[in-house]
C-alpha cells in the first residue's frame, strides 16, 4: 500500500507515492476534474466521470477494498492493488485482464471528486496499479498495466521493474493545446524471439491484437458517454445507478442524481461533436460493435482463437461498463455481439472472479 513520502518508479518517471447489472470500468464523461466548478457542480460532474468514456459512473465509494482470491502464480508472488473508478472503461479493462489470468488483487475505489485515495501520486488518473514483485512499483495507464503484467507472466526473465522501464512516459501536447503524458510501446509485449513465437505463432496475430487494442482505446471508449447520456431519460437512469452504487446521504444522492444527469446530458453533446458522431449515436455504437464481430469472424470463438487475447479482453472491458443501461440492451438487440460477449463472460467467470 502506498504511503506519503514514498517514491514509485513509473517507466522513466519518478512519482510520489435485461441483463444482470454488474460492475463495469473509465467513466462515461470527460476527464475527471476538467473545468471543475466547486461545491455541487464538482459533486455532480465527479459522479458522472466515474461512468464513461473518459471519466465516470460510480462516484461514491470512499476507499473500499475488495480482495479477489485466485490461483497462485506459477512462481513467486505478485501483490497487486488497483486504484479505480468502478465503472470506468479503462479500469474495467484491467480488471478483465487480471480476472482472466486468475491474479489476486485488491481494489481501492477512488472518490472521483476529491481523489484523496491517490494523493500519494502525481499521476491523477485511474487506473493506477501498485505492484510488488519484490519491490514496489506504480504502473499507470490501462494498456501499459496490461502489457507490462502480461510480459512479466510470460517471460519472467526480467524483473517487473525492468519491464516497466520499457514503457517510458513522454509529454505530448494535444490538438487543444493541453499537455498530457503518453506511454511509448504500450501495446507491445516485451518478449524475446522464442517467447514471441509461443504467444504469437505468426506475425499477423500480434499485429491484429495490437491494432484492436488501440482501436478500443482510440475509438470504442469514446462511444460510451454519448450513448449512456444520449437522452435526458438515459442520463437520469445512469445517475440512478451511480447513486445506488455509491455511498450518498439522502439529500446528497438526490442532488447528484438530478444535477449530474442534466450536466452530463449536455457534456455528452459536446463529446458527440468532438468525435464527429452521427445525430443518433447508437448508429456509431452499432457500427463499431459489428466491425469488431466481423474482425473476430465466424471461425473463431475469440480473436485469440479458442481463448481470448488482449484485444478480446480490452473490448469486453470497455463494453461491459454499459451493463444494466438502455444502451447495453439496445446493443445486444441490434448488433451481432451477444454470442461473443456471452463467451467472454463465461470464460472469465471460469478462470477468475466475476465482477
Amino acid at each position: 500500500m502506498a504511503g506519503a513520502g514514498r517514491v514509485w518508479r513509473v517507466g522513466a518517471l519518478l512519482l510520489p507515492p435485461a441483463w444482470r447489472l454488474r460492475a463495469p470500468g473509465r467513466a462515461f464523461g470527460t476527464a475527471a476534474g476538467r473545468g471543475g466548478s466547486s461545491g455541487g457542480g464538482r459533486l455532480a460532474l465527479g459522479a458522472a466521470f466515474a461512468l464513461g468514456g473518459s471519466a465516470g459512473l460510480c462516484l461514491a465509494a470512499r476507499q473500499r477494498l475488495r480482495e479477489h482470491s485466485a490461483a497462485e502464480l506459477p512462481a513467486g508472488s505478485l501483490q497487486l492493488t488497483l486504484y479505480q473508478y468502478k465503472t470506468c472503461p479503462f479500469c474495467s479493462k484491467v480488471r478483465a485482464f487480471l480476472d482472466y489470468h486468475g491474479l489476486p488483487y485488491e481494489i481501492v475505489e477512488v472518490n472521483p471528486i476529491m481523489r484523496k485515495e491517490i494523493k500519494f501520486s502525481s499521476y491523477r488518473k485511474v487506473p493506477i496499479l501498485l505492484a510488488n514483485a519484490g519491490s514496489p512499483l506504480q504502473l499507470n495507464d490501462s494498456s501499459v498495466i496490461i502489457s507490462a503484467i502480461k510480459t512479466y507472466l510470460v517471460s519472467r526473465r526480467n524483473s517487473l521493474e525492468e519491464i516497466v522501464s520499457f514503457y517510458p512516459a513522454v509529454k505530448t501536447v494535444t490538438e487543444q493545446g493541453k499537455e498530457v503524458l503518453e506511454y511509448e510501446n504500450k501495446y507491445w509485449l516485451m518478449l524475446d524471439e522464442k517467447e514471441t513465437k509461443r504467444v504469437y505463432p505468426v506475425k499477423e496475430v500480434r499485429v491484429e491484437e495490437m491494432k484492436w487494442r488501440k482501436w478500443a482505446d482510440d475509438w470504442l471508449v469514446h462511444l460510451i458517454s454519448p450513448n449512456v447520456y444520449r437522452t435526458p431519460k438515459e442520463a437520469l437512469a445512469s445517475f440512478d445507478y451511480i447513486v445506488r452504487e455509491g455511498k450518498f446521504g439522502t439529500l446528497e444522492g438526490l442532488f447528484a442524481k438530478y444535477v449530474g444527469a442534466v450536466a452530463m446530458f449536455f457534456v455528452s453533446k459536446r463529446l458527440k461533436k468532438r468525435h464527429q458522431l452521427r445525430d443518433d449515436v447508437r448508429e456509431d455504437l452499432y457500427e463499431a460493435v459489428n466491425e469488431w464481430v466481423k474482425a473476430v469472424g465466424k471461425n473463431r470463438l475469440f480473436m485469440g482463437g479458442n481463448q481470448p487475447n488482449l484485444a478480446d479482453l480490452a473490448v469486453y472491458g470497455v463494453l461491459r461498463v454499459m451493463e444494466g443501461l438502455e444502451a447495453f440492451d439496445d446493443m445486444m438487440v441490434h448488433t451481432k455481439i451477444q454470442p461473443w460477449y456471452q463467451r467472454m463472460e463465461e470464460v472469465i467467470e471460469k478462470t477468475g472472479v466475476a465482477i
